[in-house]
């Protein structure tokens, strides 16, 4: 698509999304499907759920089971078939009542054709986002123009073989771009969740992350208080500015967690790979209401199963809505359980926590995004108490997302063969695509100057 098309789809895709939309027989009764919903020359559909039968889809695929990515699914779907992770079924069946006749669950990491495309074939690859999240490689033939846009594709019958990247939401890391689907190929269009597309999004890793959160809940249900902060080096704090000490470990055994509660707040789905780790460090079990041990029981995590449990007393972590980590809610919250705990550590984990440094560069240049790797070093030393803690309520803000930072997004976008990347977050406006088009300009710009590869990482996890 020129660039001149490519702006009339935007403006073409801006009115079918007009908020004021409402349904009636003038309009068919739906709302037209913007371009970038439907894969070019193919009749598959991704996150699309919201216009109905889409004309000449045959294939509607799911990404995660987020809200904002099935809205409008529901019991009543006839559309088509619905392509997504076994994860991502069980909970669409289980949460939506989505009948099972129209959910058809695809392997991960396997090519698999999918029925009535003409041939096309599909890699499902882990997002690192929440649970049964997945990435979508297409690859085959464009033998059709479906959808509603008014910008047809010229290579429809062509024998050429196509291929498209469908990110959904994701964490982007070297595991993506080393993935032998996609390794060494050229990709016609990157489908790209560009949530934190702004230089000021640097968060660190979301390895990092983790395991500075269990530490710290380690150190702080042991008695040993907050470590100084890097940034605050020289001064004295004492643990009990923090919480009152309590004995120590012995023989290498926690105490036993009758006194500290420690809360992470989470969405429906997602921030799981906190609770786990603070549950592990902790040696103890998890609980969370039976609604939201439900979903967690649809998730293929066999480990997380067993550290479920049905007593709140007997689990030193407890799972609860994100909105609970406030320092009003916590109280309230312990106060419930009668005293059985009297003091409570609460995680609030987001990527919205970050505040970038002043003076930070907005506009810096993609060399040196690439040189500056952020939080070389993050661990449990960095978490600080909120300003609303108490002596006996400590909340910290954890820096944790399971989008990718900007910083990753660069190095995701540098470390492929694409042709075309088309953002599928914050697109609402001509001023924001216009931002995010400048950058993929420049990763492009970059891409030409440096040779060919993988961007160095410093894990197969994170770079």
């Amino acid at each position: 698509m020129s660039s001149h098309k490519e702006n009339e789809a935007w403006k073409e895709a801006a009115v079918a999304e007009d908020r004021s939309f409402r349904s009636s027989k003038r309009n068919g009764g739906r709302r037209k499907a913007p371009f970038y919903k439907v894969m070019t020359g193919m009749p598959i559909a991704v996150d699309a759920f919201r216009y109905g039968a889409i004309p000449g889809v045959t294939a509607y695929f799911l990404t995660h089971a987020h809200s904002d990515h099935y809205t409008n699914l529901s019991s009543n779907w006839t559309a088509g078939p619905i392509y997504c992770s076994e994860g991502t079924a069980n909970l669409i069946i289980h949460m939506l009542a989505v009948d099972r006749k129209w959910v058809q669950p695809l392997p991960m990491d396997i090519p698999t054709t999918i029925p009535g495309t003409g041939g096309v074939t599909v890699t499902l690859i882990e997002a690192n986002h929440c649970p049964g999240s997945a990435l979508f490689f297409f690859e085959g033939p464009q033998t059709v123009n479906a959808g509603d846009s008014s910008f047809q594709s010229p290579y429809v019958g062509l024998k050429r073989t196509f291929r498209y990247l469908h990110c959904g939401d994701f964490r982007a890391s070297p595991q993506h771009v080393l993935h032998p689907a996609v390794k060494g190929k050229k990709i016609d269009c990157i489908y790209l969740d560009t949530t934190y597309l702004n230089p000021k999004y640097t968060f660190p890793a979301q390895a990092q992350v983790i395991t500075a959160c269990a530490e710290l809940a380690k150190r702080l249900v042991a008695g040993q208080g907050l470590a100084p902060s890097p940034s605050d080096r020289g001064k004295v704090h004492s643990v009990d500015q923090y919480f009152s000490v309590i004995p120590k470990m012995e023989d290498k055994h926690l105490v036993k967690l009758d006194k500290i509660l420690v809360l992470v707040g989470t969405y429906s789905i997602g921030k799981e790979r906190i609770v786990k780790a603070v549950a592990k460090a902790l040696d103890t079990k998890i609980y969370c209401d039976s609604r939201k041990a439900a979903i967690l029981r649809c998730q293929d995590d066999p480990e997380l199963h067993a550290m479920l449990s049905k007593d709140p007393f007997s689990a030193g972590v407890h799972l609860v809505p994100l909105n609970v980590i406030t320092s009003d809610r916590i109280k309230d919250y312990t106060e419930r359980w009668n005293g059985h705990w009297s003091k409570a550590i609460a995680f609030r984990p987001t990527g919205w926590t970050y505040a970038p440094p002043a003076g930070a560069d907005s506009i810096p240049s993609v060399a040196s995004v690439l040189s500056r790797i952020p939080h070389r070093e993050f661990t449990h030393a960095h978490l600080r108490p909120q300003r609303n803690s108490t002596a006996t309520h400590q909340l910290f803000g954890v820096p944790y997302s399971e989008h990718s930072s900007f910083f990753e997004l660069t190095c995701f976008a540098l470390s492929l063969d694409w042709a075309r990347i088309v953002a599928t977050v914050n697109v609402g406006s001509e001023a924001s695509r216009g931002k995010i088009q400048a950058w993929v300009g420049r990763w492009d710009a970059e891409r030409k100057k440096r040779s060919a590869g993988v961007i160095q990482h410093r894990t197969l996890e994170y770079w």
